[in-house]
């Protein structure tokens, strides 16, 4: 698995996966905010496996 996600991109999954999960325990928008765990989990490891399939990278060039 190599890192796909850049900096910015990491940030902003982080950012709204923890924004959906609280969101949802604090029942403003219901269970279906736990989805906010994918973008939590793939901005912490760096890496999204649909980028991977995609081809897609948002690394800066050389940092992977």
């Amino acid at each position: 698995m190599k890192a796909n996600l850049g900096s910015l991109d990491r940030a902003l999954r982080v950012g709204a996966g923890i924004a959906l999960i609280g969101l949802s325990v604090a029942g403003v928008i219901g269970p279906w905010g736990y989805v906010g765990i994918v973008p939590l989990l793939t901005g912490l490891v760096s890496f999204c496996p649909l980028y991977a399939m995609l081809g897609l990278n948002s690394c800066p060039r050389g940092a992977h």
